[in-house]
């Protein structure tokens, strides 16, 4: 591959090439001395008070390759080091332009210079090498190149893999009165010409993962599970009911369709992995237990199906399901009421003590609901009231350690007319359940205040 000085390399080659092929053809003889260049069309403008005629070969646009664009990509790994260098490919557009010091001496130069590049459609690698000698011990001068240049013959450009290739490019009126009004100079005879394709490469060092000593390809149908419903059963009171709300203590009853994996199913519920038993699992359903320190609210479900690849055969995930919602409700499984100093205002109060399962984290919100029962008969409104639990410590002075997930929860209340309630909680948004009587009406968990 080539370097950077691969750019400026082509130019010094085909400036080369045309100044060779202008003096094999002994031009100077009709036309006097004429210079070989390769600079910007506005500087030859500038130059022109010597009276000579001049082939100019002006770089004006540089493209990255379609064909070698993506070749090599990735160059770094995970952790970001380098494991290849991947190349620049680049094509190279060029304009030929000839400048008469008489008439017909551009007609001329411009002629000699197409017919050069045309018989030259890639540049032999003995031209590059000539062109682009070495330096020698001998006198100033012997090399091929300017003594300005003689960095070029490092450039690589003769051992790269692809040869460049030269060919005419067609540019209509309008590109072309494009860009001699961007050069700002005076129009003369033009040709286009591309170069192609200069592959640039870095010559860092990477990284090379050892060979693959054997190859293990394993081919398996593509079979996304889908999970459409999230039901739940009680573990001591099956069957499955539709409108049942999901408790701590249930199973969770997953139908779909694709679920059960070739080489096992797993279910992730928040973020715990929990493996059904393999009875409990079939194409539509999974059955599985709700683990105990899963905490109430909305959660996440998710059907795994590891894959066992390799040699010897170990897990890798597979085939997963797209992540569905169920609410855990929480249960009351105590109510006390007592008094005691509130954590945010530091003054004494009546508090309401809630059991709570599953247990409360640190940083879950947790509401009590009143439902005053009608005393009345006729009964008359009830009264309803909400109340906020207390943080688990006082705010001024936080522990270095956050707790963790209480079961026992204080709610502080005041300004609630005596009688007796109907308790709910509500544990980030996921609400308690209420019981009732054979004829359907609430009866419970109680609260006398």
């Amino acid at each position: 591959m080539s370097n950077a000085l691969a750019i400026a390399s082509v130019s010094f080659v085909l400036v080369d090439l045309l100044n060779n092929g202008l003096i094999d053809g002994d031009i100077s003889a009709a036309l006097g001395d004429v210079t070989v260049s390769a600079l910007p069309p506005d500087r030859v403008d500038a130059l022109q008070h010597n009276g000579k005629s001049q082939l100019n070969l002006f770089l004006y646009n540089v493209t990255q390759n379609q064909a070698w664009r993506n070749v090599g990509f990735p160059s770094l790994d995970a952790n970001g080091d380098r494991i290849n260098n991947p190349p620049l490919a680049l094509d190279l557009h060029y304009l030929l332009t000839a400048y008469g010091a008489e008439q017909y001496h551009s007609e001329i130069l411009l002629g000699y210079g197409m017919q050069l590049l045309h018989e030259t459609p890639f540049l032999p690698r003995g031209a590059i090498e000539q062109s682009l000698s070495a330096p020698t011990q001998v006198a100033e001068g012997t090399s091929g190149l300017p003594v300005n240049l003689l960095n070029l013959y490092t450039s690589g450009l003769a051992t790269q893999v692809e040869q460049i290739k030269i060919w005419p490019q067609m540019l209509t009126t309008e590109e072309i009165s494009r860009l001699w009004t961007a050069f700002q100079a005076k129009y003369r005879s033009t040709a286009a010409y591309q170069a192609s394709v200069v592959l640039i490469q870095s010559n860092a060092s990477t990284k090379k993962a050892l060979p693959v000593r054997r190859r293990t390809v394993t081919a398996v149908p593509f079979n996304k599970p889908v999970i459409s419903q999230v039901l739940s059963i009680s573990n001591t009171s099956p069957p499955i009911q539709g409108d049942q709300p999901i408790l701590p203590g249930y199973s969770l009853v997953l139908q779909g369709s694709q679920l059960m994996g070739t080489d096992g199913t797993l279910v992730l519920i928040g973020t715990e992995q929990v493996t059904p038993a393999p009875g409990d699992v079939t194409m539509t359903s999974v059955v599985v237990e709700i683990p105990a320190d899963i905490q109430a609210g909305t959660q996440t479900v998710q059907v795994v199906q590891p894959l066992l690849l390799g040699s010897p055969p170990a897990d890798h995930r597979g085939f997963s399901s797209d992540p569905v919602t169920f609410v855990l409700r929480p249960v009351i499984e105590g109510i006390a009421v007592s008094s005691g100093v509130n954590t945010i205002t530091g003054q004494s109060t009546n508090l309401v003590v809630l059991t709570l399962n599953p247990p409360v984290g640190p940083t879950q919100n947790v509401v009590l609901l009143l439902n005053q029962l009608p005393t009345a008969s006729p009964p008359t409104a009830p009264l309803a009231y909400s109340f906020l639990a207390e943080p688990p410590y006082p705010l001024a002075s936080p522990p270095a350690v956050e707790p963790g997930a209480s079961a026992v929860v204080s709610v502080p209340y005041s300004g609630v007319a005596p009688g007796a309630y109907l308790v709910r909680v509500q544990v980030d948004g996921a609400e308690s359940v209420l019981t009732q009587d054979s004829s359907g009406i609430f009866n419970g968990p109680q609260v006398t205040l």
